[in-house]
């Protein structure tokens, strides 16, 4: 699997191309609208594979790509806030227990701002962690429908989220993220790597569309509409 899907993009006739506006995009990708592109194209390569088609999709229909990239963006967007937002709660209030307790010289409340603070750190982590697990599948339901919705109908995810065959996919996603991360930091050492990271993690993230949606195939057995994604129902 994980062999497949690094070759995956080099099967397409122009994968040089698109590997150039894959990265393009990501270099520019402080100008926020070629992150939805990316995204885009990704869920482009989700469908592909999870219809087990052979085809490498090709950067076209910008309009509809832009828009189907936002939907996915704020799927995971969402997925990332719960995280976010529990961990800030938990971190700002062990600080605050900390400050205070600094100040009356108070040691049970430095002990408990302490605690919250490592615990907040801790459950941050451990969410963040949940969130990565669920994301692939809700963008892969997402793909399936068209419907946002879709991304967190926990009911549908379940069966997937909970067999050996997505967390195996999964696992093979993160060591190739991994394997990613190692290159580039080597790369970075020559002073280059801030340009080449963008283009590795384009290539890694059509590697994860690749293994993701394959799997999501294999268990989940898709009939796709062809209509482009803007014509279908957004919730």
């Amino acid at each position: 699997m994980i062999e497949n899907s690094l070759n995956y993009l080099r099967n397409g006739d122009d994968w040089v191309k698109t590997l150039l506006i894959g990265g393009v995009l990501g270099l520019l990708g402080v100008l926020i609208v070629p992150t939805f592109i990316v995204y885009g194209y990704l869920m482009r390569v989700l469908r592909a594979t999870m219809r087990g088609e052979e085809r490498v999709p090709e950067f076209d229909d910008w309009g509809d790509m832009t828009v189907d990239g936002l939907k996915a963006f704020v799927i995971t967007l969402v997925y990332g806030i719960v995280p976010a937002i529990l961990g800030t709660v938990f971190i700002g209030f062990g600080v605050l227990t900390l400050f205070t307790g600094g100040s009356t010289d108070s040691g049970i409340l430095a002990g408990l701002g302490t605690a919250g603070v490592l615990f907040g750190v801790l459950l941050t982590l451990v969410l963040s962690l949940v969130a990565a697990y669920f994301i692939p599948a809700a963008l892969a339901n997402y793909g399936e429908t068209g419907r946002i919705g879709s991304g967190f109908a926990f009911g549908e995810l379940r069966p997937v989220l909970t067999s050996t065959k997505y967390l195996t996919a999964w696992a093979y996603a993160i060591a190739i993220a991994i394997g990613a991360s190692v290159l580039v930091g080597i790369v970075s050492i020559t002073g280059v790597g801030a340009i080449v990271a963008p283009f590795v993690s384009f290539y890694v993230g059509v590697a994860a569309a690749y293994i993701f949606g394959t799997t999501w195939g294999e268990l989940h057995p898709v009939q796709l509409r062809d209509d482009a994604p803007g014509q279908q129902p957004a919730v």
